[in-house]
């Protein structure tokens, strides 16, 4: 199982509606609002990491309401 940590920067101010939306992306496990240089961290999880990379990242780039994504995928 591969899983990974996504930090978006929301363009908008409800981050928290962002969030709840994200969870509903497959592969997305988790979606939690946080303080800090980040609105929102995702938690990932497949059983490739094409998966997370392509599908994810790359869906979540593209959403209106997403300004920057950070992808950090775990070596566990």
């Amino acid at each position: 199982m591969v899983r990974a940590f996504i930090m978006l920067k929301a363009a908008t101010s409800d981050a928290e509606s962002l969030a709840e939306r994200l969870v509903g992306l497959d592969h997305v496990t988790v979606a939690n609002v946080v303080a800090g240089d980040f609105d929102v961290i995702v938690e990932a999880q497949s059983t490739e990491v094409y998966d997370i990379i392509h599908s994810v990242a790359t869906r979540l780039r593209g959403l209106d309401d997403v300004a920057d994504t950070k992808t950090y995928v775990c070596l566990e």
